[in-house]
Formats: C-alpha cells, structure tokens, sequence
C-alpha cells in the first residue's frame, strides 16, 4: 500500500508541477517534482528488503539509498538549484551519482532475488518467481529516473514508462490480496468442518508420546500449513518440519499427512 501511495504522489506531482497556475514559485514545484521521483527511486530498495526478505541489500535498504540519493537531492536541489535558479547543474552534475547508484543497486536486487529463487526451498518469501521477477521488471524504470533526468527525456515518455510498471504492481497487488482472501475463507470452512472433532482430535493426541512441539506441528498440519508455512509460524527451518513430521507418522503408524489426521479424529 505504501508502494502504491508514493507511486500515486510521483504520478500526480510529475504530472502536474511545474505549473505557473499554481500559487507556489516554479522553483518550490521542480524541488517537489523532482523530490517525488527521488523519494520514490530511493523506496525501492527497502521495499524489496522488506517485501522479500532480501537481507543481502540491507546497507542499500537503509543507509545506501541516504547517502548516493537523498543527499545528492538536497545538496543539488535544496542547496545549489535555489541559489543559481537553473535546472542545468542539478539535472546534469547531480544525476551523476545516484544514476552509477542506481545501476549498483539494480544489479543487487537482481543478484539478490536470483540467490532468493535458488534458495527457494529453504527460504520464505510472500510472492512466487514468476511474481518476483514481474515486480523487479515493474520498479526497473524508476531505478533510471535519474538517467531520465540527465538526458532529459520527454515527461510523456516518462510517464509512459513508468506507468507500466505502475499498472503491473497494481495487478499484483490485487491479486495478492484476492488469494490472500481466498485463502482465509478456505481456512475458515476448514475450521468450520473440524469442530465437531476437536474434543477427539484433542484427545487422540495425547495417546501418542508426541513432543509438545509435534502436537504444534501436527495441529498445523491439520489447518492444511504447508511445510514452508509451519516453519514461518514456528520460527524453526523447513528441514526441521520435516523432520519432526517424519518422527510424528512414526510414532502414529502412518504414512501420509491424510491418514494421520484421520486416525487422530477417528473415536
């Protein structure tokens, strides 16, 4: 929602400013209009460290971003555009480094999300490969925004560009959130169908010399968690679950995770 909100704010403030209309000094509006982009450019990075779960960026995430894009920002747009009243030296000497910034952190995203996709099995992350990847490719032309603003590039293309990614990281959004619910309503009829059980699944479950945190696991287990979910829920490893799952059909004498929650509700 975030992502979303301050696509919104550079949408409009890109769109709209300069503007002689408006009752603030066209040098007021190019500071703001160009402080969304940078604000927006500058988001990235945390966004994927955040959303993804990507540590690997963490320095980018938090301190990169201030010190090759924010203070470029102020010392050129704050400082050196109000004194000499001209777009040239800040548009072209300040892009300079946050545009080798911007390649720099593309290219650890990219490094990043391949590492995170390799490692899939054994990490967690909110959103499939197919999604990952459709995301990265949506941000990539805000990452350029400063080369955008060197070359002085067309708003119209611009604004072309850009909004592509915008319209992508909203599909996803939508998406996302209508799974999500999905999968809430399919837990909750789950939950619904289990009740009549629960005194007998309860009370099955002290039969078998389970671990107090198997009987976690298998009360998981019986909600329809995936493995990968256990372990986000648990806080332990993927290959931990596994492990107890195996010792937990060991001790109930079953095979599949199907006949251990019938057993378990069968009187």
């Amino acid at each position: 929602m975030l992502l979303l909100a301050l696509l919104l704010v550079y949408n409009i403030a890109g769109g709209l400013l300069p503007d002689s209309r408006f009752d603030l000094s066209i040098v007021l509006q190019n500071i703001i209009a160009y402080g969304s982009g940078f604000l927006m450019a500058a988001y990235f990075p945390y966004y994927f460290y955040k959303a993804f779960n990507l540590r690997s960026i963490r320095f980018h995430a938090r301190y990169g971003v201030l010190f090759f894009l924010l203070v470029p920002y102020v010392v050129f747009f704050w400082v050196v555009y109000p004194m000499t009243r001209s777009l040239a030296i800040p548009t072209s000497y300040g892009m300079i480094i946050p545009f080798i910034y911007s390649v720099v952190v593309l290219y650890a995203i990219l490094n990043a999300i391949r590492l995170k996709i390799k490692n899939r099995s054994t990490s967690a992350y909110p959103y499939n490969k197919l999604e990952m990847v459709s995301v990265y490719a949506a941000v990539s032309p805000w990452i350029f925004m400063s080369l955008f603003g060197y070359f002085k590039v067309e708003q119209w293309i611009e604004a072309l560009v850009t909004n592509l990614g915008f319209l992508i990281i909203t599909i996803l959004f939508i998406t996302k959130s209508v799974k999500m619910a999905r999968r809430e309503q399919d837990k909750l009829q789950l939950m619904e169908r289990m009740a009549p059980n629960e005194e007998i699944f309860e009370a099955n479950l002290l039969k078998y010399d389970f671990t107090v945190r198997e009987m976690e696991i298998v009360r998981l287990v019986r909600l329809g968690y995936s493995y990968q979910e256990i372990a986000d829920t648990l806080f332990i490893a993927p290959n931990t679950v596994s492990r107890h799952v195996q010792n937990i059909h060991s001790k109930a004498e079953v095979k599949s995770r199907l006949n251990l929650i019938r057993k378990l509700e069968t009187p």
